[in-house]
């Protein structure tokens, strides 16, 4: 879910509800906003309010789980690359060429989820150059039995990175926000903002408060919805690896 249209949704809704309050207020008879009304609508408002702040709560642990478990997936990426240059580092100089290929495949991979020009989307399907990897080292011929186990792990801790990155790709591509929650919350907020839009002065410092208020909605919703990218933990794979 991409963050920017939903923040624009998030303001357009908001600001609407805002309006609507201050339409609504000119054209209802005064007895329609007494005291008493004044009271059951912020009672009621005051209620929504708890239920979106738990929601939003929720939200919050929800993305924090999610940019844990994304950056725990990259750290078990980050040691299984280096395990396997030093694998073939330990298998002896029949694999000098074999690792810069890998380096290669790595580098490209690390500019393909994290591309260096914000232009460029992000790709997290895994790429299919690592098979050629593999069939390399398919060609192998182990002279020792050191070297066949040496071999045999490498295949296997190939065999676990890409499972880690078919894993961090699959994952990427569910929302962790189902969207009716969001349409909840979202119009939850549109009711708390035509009642602040509803009982409060038509005046340029309210108009201000509200404008700060949606501002603040409109940058916290959908960072919390989104669940978090983890760019920043490029600099894991890339302090990791040699």
């Amino acid at each position: 879910m991409n963050s920017i249209p939903l923040s624009g949704v998030v303001f357009a809704c908001v600001v609407v509800a805002a309006l609507v309050g201050m339409a609504i207020r000119r054209i209802l008879p005064e007895d329609h906003l007494c005291t008493d009304v004044k009271e059951t609508v912020r009672l009621s408002t005051a209620l929504i309010s708890t239920m979106a702040a738990l929601v939003l709560g929720m939200l919050v642990s929800s993305a924090k789980s999610t940019y844990d478990a994304s950056q725990n997936e990259v750290v078990e990426m980050s040691s299984e690359i280096v395990s396997i240059d030093r694998s073939l580092e330990r298998y002896g100089p029949e694999t000098e060429n074999i690792r810069p290929e890998f380096r290669r495949v790595v580098a490209e991979g690390i500019q393909r989820i994290w591309p260096a020009q914000s232009s460029l989307s992000s790709e997290r399907r895994p790429a299919d150059k690592a098979e050629t990897l593999v069939d390399q080292l398919e060609h192998l011929q182990p002279k020792d039995s050191s070297q066949v186990a040496a071999k045999s792990q490498i295949t296997l801790q190939i065999i676990a990175l890409r499972h880690t990155q078919w894993l961090m790709f699959l994952k990427s591509q569910h929302s962790s926000v189902p969207t009716p929650l969001l349409v909840v919350l979202i119009s939850w907020l549109a009711i708390i903002f035509v009642g602040f839009g509803l009982f409060a002065p038509s005046n340029a410092t309210i108009f201000a408060t509200n404008t700060h208020r949606v501002s603040v909605t409109r940058a916290d919703l959908p960072n919390r919805c989104n669940g978090g990218r983890f760019r920043d933990t490029k600099c894991l794979l890339i302090q990791s690896y040699p």
